[in-house]
């Protein structure tokens, strides 16, 4: 897990490996299962102040993590020792679970919390066998399912600027955090505000929720603007003139054979690829996360 960072990056560099790492969370795990997370880690879980033991509270937080993601109840052991990264996991068979917290930590206890969620994740995942080809991407992954899962609005908390002070934990961007986290805000209908005390990170969330709505809005999504409807238009007309599919420029649709004509867009639910026929209003239930979608294709 990478450590904080005097030089942050911002914006959506990931954005496209944040949106594998949904389509393949829900592929792994169903609709059903994901559905059983509708409740996130809360503050009270993760409080974490001076007067209780370092080691002791340590794994008191590591616990909850591990109920929280319906682990296998076995004791965690959590230790602390001076290291590049932010934390690390050992992931063997078990029944324990041996986490290393970059010694920084002991003098930072509210952020041990977002530490252990990473890492506990990284458990999680090993366990169900789901991983992204390459250590990039599959930090992305683990980054991209603890947030979508109700542990990672701690990762984005732990995003703060204070003059020369700076830190994010995590691979993904603050705005990606604030992305995912509002992903599955709009899925839940839970909304995480209150629970940030960084201004920085509910800065951050406010940006990843315009993203995300942006995807709701895209064609040939019904609630999609009349700028993107024209595009959307011309590339329709063109595509049954020429007799054959042909993907439009930057919005993610694409139109496919000839009679009758078909478009397929990513739902902005979980990104996996729908097709309807082009034929006008009509509406689409994805089928991996069950989404009901209006669209005017």
């Amino acid at each position: 897990m990478a450590t904080g960072d005097n030089d942050i990056a911002h914006g959506f560099p990931h954005i496209g490996t944040v949106r594998t790492a949904l389509t393949a969370l829900y592929k792994r795990l169903s609709y059903d299962t994901v559905s059983t997370f509708a409740a996130s880690v809360l503050p009270v879980d993760v409080a974490f102040d001076d007067s209780e033991d370092l080691h002791l509270g340590a794994q008191r937080v590591a616990g909850a993590m591990v109920r929280h993601l319906r682990l296998p109840d076995a004791r965690t052991v959590v230790s602390f020792r001076e290291m590049e990264h932010a934390a690390n996991v050992e992931l063997t068979a078990g029944p324990e679970y041996f986490i290393e917290l970059n010694e920084r930590f002991k003098h930072h206890r509210k952020d041990i919390g977002a530490a252990l969620a990473h890492e506990v994740m990284h458990v999680y995942l090993h366990r169900l066998d789901l991983a992204l080809p390459g250590t990039r991407d599959n930090e992305i992954l683990t980054d991209t399912a603890t947030t979508y899962l109700g542990a990672g609005w701690l990762l984005l908390d732990a995003y703060r600027e204070h003059g020369p002070f700076s830190q994010k934990l995590g691979y993904l961007t603050p705005e990606e955090f604030g992305y995912v986290l509002a992903k599955r805000a709009l899925f839940f209908g839970e909304d995480p505000a209150p629970w940030f005390t960084s201004p920085q990170a509910y800065d951050a969330y406010t940006a990843g929720l315009a993203r995300a709505r942006e995807d709701a809005r895209q064609p040939p999504l019904a609630a999609a603007g009349w700028q993107a409807r024209r595009h959307y238009a011309r590339d329709r007309r063109a595509a049954a003139g020429r007799g054959h599919g042909g993907r439009s420029h930057g919005d993610g649709y694409a139109f496919e054979g000839t009679a009758p004509l078909r478009v397929s867009f990513p739902c902005p639910t979980c990104h996996q690829r729908i097709r309807v026929p082009v034929r006008g209003r009509l509406q689409a239930r994805c089928g991996l996360c069950k989404t009901l979608l209006d669209c005017d294709t």
